[in-house]
């Protein structure tokens, strides 16, 4: 199970919690970038113990591929918790332009005092966190203006800090991704491994694939017929258990061995896939007030 079976490396993860640690005083305002489509997981717990009291900006991102409306939900949850959030999307571009005149209204009163000592037109300076594969690199490069991160789409490309000058008077420390050890909500680490936040190849991918299928039945049945028409009515999807579904999604798409049986390797990674990409529709698996999602997806269980 990705909920806490997976251990991760305790020597990467203190190191970068060390470098976080000991770079805080050379940064006036922590960037912390989330998933869109799964906020409080995409959350590292621990990461408000570490910056403690600095200015901090939410990203939202990958909103493109996340539910709007959801989108709308938890912006307004961390705003009435007074955290400055925004919804962005890197690949397309979408908030980036709100993300400067953000960071000048948080920092106004320091901007203000550092013109008061003759320090006007210093440079603002802002670390990037998040978990792997949340789009710090790719943020980097939109607001540098060329590609000078390293982006590929899998978690852990980013080991080691390293600093960005951008056009917009920003500069960027940016850190690697910091999952914690050990998940004790096992929700959480099912959707950081459906979100691709954890890498695949140490994970049984059926067994991800299911779980997502369960949450498409809980949360966006009409999205899953549209996609994978496997039945007339949304209600029948209840006699399928999860296994039942992938399975009926694989042999829907012609995802077949020998003898007609279903290649359920192939239907996993299909369903990762397609969910990861949006070819399903947009979507969250989390919303805001009470993760009233886990009721749901008790509810399915199978």
């Amino acid at each position: 199970m990705p909920s806490t079976q997976i251990q991760w490396f305790p020597g990467h993860m203190a190191k970068t919690r060390r470098m976080i640690t000991e770079n805080l005083k050379s940064v006036d305002l922590i960037v912390e970038i989330l998933d869109a489509r799964i906020p409080y997981s995409s959350r590292n717990p621990e990461l408000s113990r570490l910056i403690g009291n600095k200015p901090t900006l939410l990203l939202l991102n990958k909103s493109a591929l996340a539910d709007p409306e959801k989108t709308r939900q938890w912006a307004e949850h961390y705003r009435s918790a007074t955290v400055r959030c925004l919804a962005i999307d890197c690949l397309t571009g979408e908030g980036i332009s709100r993300i400067l005149p953000t960071v000048q209204d948080i920092l106004k009163e320091k901007t203000e005092k550092y013109e008061s000592r003759g320090m006007a037109g210093r440079r603002l300076r802002a670390m990037i966190l998040g978990i792997p594969n949340v789009g710090k690199s790719t943020l980097i490069n939109k607001l540098v203006g060329n590609k000078k991160a390293k982006v590929e789409n899998r978690p852990g490309v980013t080991v080691d800090k390293a600093w960005y000058s951008t056009s917009i008077g920003i500069d960027l420390m940016d850190m690697p991704g910091l999952l914690w050890p050990k998940f004790e909500d096992r929700i959480v680490g099912e959707n950081l491994a459906i979100t691709g936040a954890i890498k695949d190849a140490i994970l049984d991918t059926e067994e991800i694939a299911m779980k997502l299928c369960g949450r498409l039945r809980a949360l966006y049945p009409s999205l899953l017929l549209a996609r994978y028409p496997i039945a007339k009515e949304a209600s029948e999807l209840d006699a399928f258990g999860e296994f039942e579904l992938m399975e009926a999604i694989g042999r829907r798409r012609g995802c077949l061995i020998s003898g007609g049986e279903v290649n359920t390797e192939r239907t996993a990674t299909l369903l990762l896939d397609e969910f990861r990409s949006a070819k399903i529709g947009r979507i969250t698996l989390e919303v805001p007030t009470g993760r009233s999602q886990d009721k749901e997806m008790a509810n399915h269980d199978c």
